[in-house]
Order: structure tokens, then C-alpha cells, then sequence
């Protein structure tokens, strides 16, 4: 991939997730961004390739918070803030109905984007639970695939706009809330002290 197809799919994603997909077309972008439309189409073949590669762009934008820091030997409370705050700045500005007009225009596109996100998330908190019982910081009796699977079920809810119309709830305020409700609930009492000391040390 080069610097140039990386750039573009960058700036597609930040408009793509916060305008409506029904003006997502080649022709439409290459207008917008001042690119020619045979330089797009070296890359991509049609709006649902383009689609694809914006969202595996997206993935792997996502997988680069483990590279650039170094987990070994951290809290895992640090490790669940540091993570989740990147979360939450990276899809913030996703709009409710960009995941819905995905869904209803690029079916298989946007399952096996889903599919693949979910799956390494799954496995990233169950390292962190895992770690945190190690630490001496979580609840030893917690079901680590429930917990697991309790907060991909949360993080999906987060964007569906039946459950949280965005006109009322902000994505910020429903994250920190589901952040702060899974800390209190997997923690013990030396992880809850911890929690709170590093809370106010840092804006989260």
C-alpha cells in the first residue's frame, strides 16, 4: 500500500464515517479530495472495494495501539485505559446511521468487517482479564468468556441509535459510563483503590 493510497484512505474514512454512504461514490471522493479518478481506481475497483479497504485500513489502524505500546509488565487497569480512551477518540465521530447505511448497502463487506473487529477485541480483553486476576487487581471469580463477551455485546449497543439516540446521549458520555460500570464490576477492592487514585491523575 502505498503513502499516497494510505492518505486517501484516510481522508475517506473521516468523511465516510460522518456523512451519509449514499453520497460515497468514486466519483463524488475524487471530486472532493482533488484526485483523479484513474489514480483511485489503480487501487480500488468499485465503491464496495473502496468500502473494504477503508475499513481493513480501519482494523489495522485499530491492531497499532498494541504495536506502539509496550503491555508487557503493565497494569492491566492502565492497559484498559490507555486502550479504551483510544477507543473512544477513534469512533467518537462514527455516526449511527454510517453503520447503518454500511449494514443495508455492503452486506458481506460490512459482516466480515464486523466479524473480524469483534474477534480481536474478544481476544485482547480476555488477555486483560486474564492478567488483571494474575495482577491481583480482578475479581478472581469472574467468568472470563461472559465478561468478554458482555463487553463486545455493550460496545455493539453503543452504536445503535434505537437503544441511545444520539440527539441524547453522546458517544462519550455512553463509552464512559459502560467504561466506568465494567472496571467497578471486575476489579477488587485493591484494583477499585487503584482505579480511583489513577482516575484522578488522569482525564479519561
Amino acid at each position: 500500500m502505498t503513502d499516497l493510497f494510505k492518505k486517501i484512505l484516510e481522508r475517506v474514512r473521516e468523511k465516510a464515517f460522518t456523512k451519509e454512504l449514499e453520497k460515497f461514490t468514486i466519483t463524488d471522493l475524487c471530486k472532493e479530495f482533488d484526485v483523479s479518478e484513474d489514480t483511485i481506481r489503480k487501487y480500488v475497483r468499485n465503491e464496495e472495494d473502496l468500502v473494504e479497504k477503508v475499513l481493513e485500513f480501519e482494523r489495522e489502524s485499530f491492531k497499532e495501539i498494541f504495536l506502539t505500546h509496550n503491555f508487557e509488565g503493565v497494569n492491566a487497569i492502565d492497559i484498559l485505559l490507555m486502550v479504551s480512551k483510544e477507543i473512544a477518540l477513534r469512533f467518537k465521530d462514527v455516526s449511527p446511521s454510517f453503520t447503518f447505511e454500511l449494514r443495508k448497502r455492503f452486506p458481506e463487506t460490512y459482516q466480515k468487517h464486523f466479524d473480524y473487529r469483534i474477534e480481536f477485541i474478544f481476544s485482547k480483553i480476555k488477555i486483560n482479564l486474564q492478567k488483571g486476576i494474575s495482577q491481583g487487581i480482578y475479581r478472581e471469580d469472574l467468568s472470563i468468556e461472559l465478561i468478554s463477551r458482555l463487553y463486545i455485546s455493550r460496545l455493539i449497543d453503543l452504536h445503535n441509535p434505537d437503544f441511545f439516540p444520539p440527539e441524547k446521549f453522546s458517544f462519550e458520555t455512553l463509552f464512559d459510563t459502560m467504561f466506568e460500570s465494567l472496571i467497578r464490576n471486575i476489579s477488587n477492592e485493591k484494583g477499585l483503590k487503584y482505579y480511583e487514585k489513577k482516575k484522578k491523575a488522569i482525564k479519561f
